[in-house]
């Protein structure tokens, strides 16, 4: 018997598009099929989350997650990331080097956020480095003329921004933190705030004005949505 996304708690979103909403920090993670292949967006905030989003996965599709993007990387989007055992990691650039050189940081402001000392501890120790950065954009084939699109379009909630386009009758763009329904975008020690209305600029016309857009925090969103995020932003920290 096939199991549906619905009865795993996903959204979905477009044929072989869908998405959850994780309790605790109410963070987006996204799943798109291809043949026989399977990306996952974004991995959790500790390493039990992504193993039981690495389990719902397989159960849905019958197979292995064989590609992850972390849309940047803040702990509650990449602390389950070492679960993915074998998928292939892209991430903006420079994540990379938050992970070797900033894992310390990582790790406290997991803490600072609630997440318990042991579990911050499992996951920094067991981060790798993204194998696959991402400058500019990266045409993703997932088989069988299934193909996504992956574009650094930050620097804005941080230095290191990804978005995931899923071309389909309804675009679907996953926007990580650049956009957040639940509440305001959250502005960081490592966010760029000068550059990020242009960012959203760019998730604009990536996706175009009919496309669905996933915040990293609530609700599917449409384009006038981001707009209206955008100005407020621009506003915010006094950009055009």
């Amino acid at each position: 018997m096939t199991v549906t996304w619905e009865e795993l708690g996903w959204e979905r979103l477009a044929a072989g598009v869908g998405r959850c909403r994780l309790p605790g920090w109410d963070c987006t993670v996204g799943l798109v099929l291809g043949e026989g292949t399977a990306l996952m967006v974004d991995a959790g905030s500790s390493l039990a989350e992504g193993a039981r989003l690495r389990a719902q996965a397989e159960e849905l599709t019958g197979r292995r997650v064989t590609h992850l993007a972390l849309t940047h990387p803040h702990f509650d989007h990449v602390f389950g990331a070492p679960v993915f055992a074998g998928a292939r990691v892209y991430a903006a650039v420079g994540v990379d080097a938050v992970f070797t050189h900033e894992r310390a940081e990582l790790r406290l402001d997991a803490i600072r956020n609630g997440l318990p000392v042991a579990d911050a501890d499992e996951a920094t120790d067991a981060l790798v480095p993204p194998a696959h950065p991402v400058s500019g954009e990266w045409t993703l084939d997932l088989g069988a003329g299934h193909q996504v699109l992956l574009a650094n379009v930050g620097p804005g909630h941080t230095a290191n921004d990804l978005a995931v386009l899923v071309p389909g009758d309804r675009e679907v763009v996953f926007c990580g933190d650049l956009v957040e329904e639940s509440g305001e975008p959250q502005a960081g020690p490592d966010a760029v705030p000068s550059r990020w209305p242009a960012a959203l600029d760019r998730l604009l016309a990536l996706g175009g004005a009919d496309a669905l857009y996933v915040p990293g925090h609530g609700a599917v969103v449409d384009a006038g949505f981001v707009r209206a995020q955008r100005d407020r932003l621009a506003a915010r920290f006094g950009v055009s």
